[in-house]
């Protein structure tokens, strides 16, 4: 029987084929979502899940079960371990039928009990009727939940999915979204997600973890991670646009306020005590924390000239690129059409940059 209710565990580390330094946690019942680029070794993890890649050392273990202990020597086999996994293209037997792909996900039960259940996952799965197609009469989402079916029938302690959504039309993407959604919370056991996508991480996940070349970088709600990437490279990883260089000055504790040193000015940011004076530093300023205007400055610490180098319309609103003297790195807004034309921004013009000093973040560069 699976272990719902049962969190999993895993602490390990492996030389090849991509180096692995990595912890990961997930409750029964809960989804845990894998980010990071192509390379960061996700798909390894997976690997080492299901016992199809042995770690140098470490520990996995889902509820009371230990299924990897290097200090005992213990490595049980994929087998012993019951999970369900779904590969990026399904692994689906072309000359096989669904009902047949399904079954081929039980050893041990005699054939008639074996095609019993394969047509009730099916049935789960919204393929009743189509038993006897194989993969190149089905769809991509059909395809996929075939594959579905196939993992779970078995009765795993856990589901692993590697990108199991990437073949997919948005239009049965969203729909098989909302089927994962409801049948992890039935099952009870953890599931662990591999994805390119945020926005599909923040729909489905209850925790996300972020690697980055086989290391966690950050784990935690993915809310949370998304509002406070803990430095520089998780924030890039997050898709986050305006990274900009500077120098931590000093701290205001009393004003709650961080002083850097951003180009040939001093801008005013949120107080980032754990970070020594003089650290290199990268401030991290979300668009909506911006507003062009041409007047005169408020406050200095909380402005910066800017020139503005291109204006791209996208669909409602225009995105605009700066650059602020003695910096490398752009600057980007989103700004509406209006406010192009009472500012009469165009490339080559300046303008000023006004911020909300609580928003800009500090991170280690």
């Amino acid at each position: 029987m699976p272990c719902p209710g049962s969190d999993f565990r895993l602490s390990v580390t492996l030389g090849q084929p991509v180096p692995i330094s990595a912890e990961l946690a997930c409750g029964g019942g809960e989804l845990l979502a894998l980010v990071g680029p192509s390379g960061s070794g996700k798909s390894t993890l997976l690997r080492l899940v299901a016992g199809l890649v042995r770690p140098v050392q470490g520990r996995i273990e889902c509820g009371s079960a230990c299924w990897f202990d290097s200090a005992r020597g213990l490595h049980l086999s994929p087998q012993q371990r019951r999970v369900g996994f779904v590969p990026q293209h399904y692994g689906l037997f072309p000359h096989m039928t669904a009902l047949g792909n399904v079954m081929a996900g039980l050893h041990a039960l005699p054939a008639r009990e074996r095609a019993a259940r394969a047509r009730q996952w099916l049935a789960r799965v919204h393929l009743a009727g189509l038993e006897q197609r194989r993969p190149a009469e089905l769809s991509g989402g059909e395809q996929q939940r075939v594959a579905l079916a196939r993992a779970l029938v078995g009765e795993p302690s856990i589901l692993l999915l590697d990108e199991p959504f990437s073949a997919v039309d948005q239009v049965t993407r969203q729909t098989l979204h909302l089927e994962l959604a409801e049948l992890k919370q039935e099952l009870g056991i953890p599931v662990i997600l591999v994805t390119h996508d945020l926005d599909e991480a923040l729909l489905l996940a209850d925790h996300m973890t972020l690697l980055a070349r086989g290391h966690t970088l950050q784990s935690g709600r993915p809310q949370a991670v998304m509002a406070a990437p803990v430095n520089a490279e998780a924030a890039r990883l997050l898709g986050m646009r305006n990274l900009l260089p500077g120098t931590l000055l000093r701290h205001d504790k009393t004003a709650a306020t961080s002083w850097i040193r951003a180009g040939s000015v001093e801008l005013a940011a949120a107080l980032a005590p754990d970070l020594d004076p003089g650290t290199s530093v990268v401030w991290m300023v979300p668009p909506g924390a911006m507003r062009l205007t041409a007047g005169a400055a408020a406050s200095p610490a909380d402005s910066l000239r800017v020139c503005i180098h291109s204006l791209l319309p996208l669909g409602d609103s225009v995105r605009v690129s700066a650059s602020i003297p003695g910096l490398g790195a752009p600057l980007y807004l989103q700004i509406q059409p209006a406010e192009v034309a009472a500012l009469n921004l165009q490339a080559g013009s300046e303008a000023r940059v006004e911020f909300s000093r609580a928003k800009i973040r500090l991170l280690r560069a």
